[in-house]
């Protein structure tokens, strides 16, 4: 299994209203994906960090190989929700895959 953790810090531009309205349509966006892209085991996005975060959001997703994670990523469903919900909203992205043997 292949492990894709990413945190994303909003652009400082948005109020928090409008971040928490950006965060619940990431959240719904992506987690909506699963079951729908071949190899996606598991996928969830939180936006409840404590205030000692340096993040916003933080999405926690779990494939079956290194190529679904590669196929997920050019995937038309991710890249429409990335683009449409996502890209446009945040100022930095940092990303973290690994195997993981569980």
């Amino acid at each position: 299994m292949v492990k894709h953790i990413i945190l994303w810090k909003l652009k400082d531009e948005f109020d928090c209203e409008k971040k928490k309205e950006i965060k619940q349509g990431a959240k719904s966006g992506l987690e909506s994906l699963k079951g729908e892209i071949p190899g996606l085991i598991d996928i969830k996005v939180n936006i409840n960090g404590l205030e000692t975060s340096n993040a916003d959001m933080m999405l926690d997703s779990s494939f079956e190989s290194f190529e679904a994670l590669k196929a997920y990523s050019v995937n038309p469903k991710h890249v429409h929700i990335a683009d449409t919900f996502v890209r446009p909203y945040t100022e930095l992205r940092s990303c973290l895959d690994f195997e993981d043997d569980k």
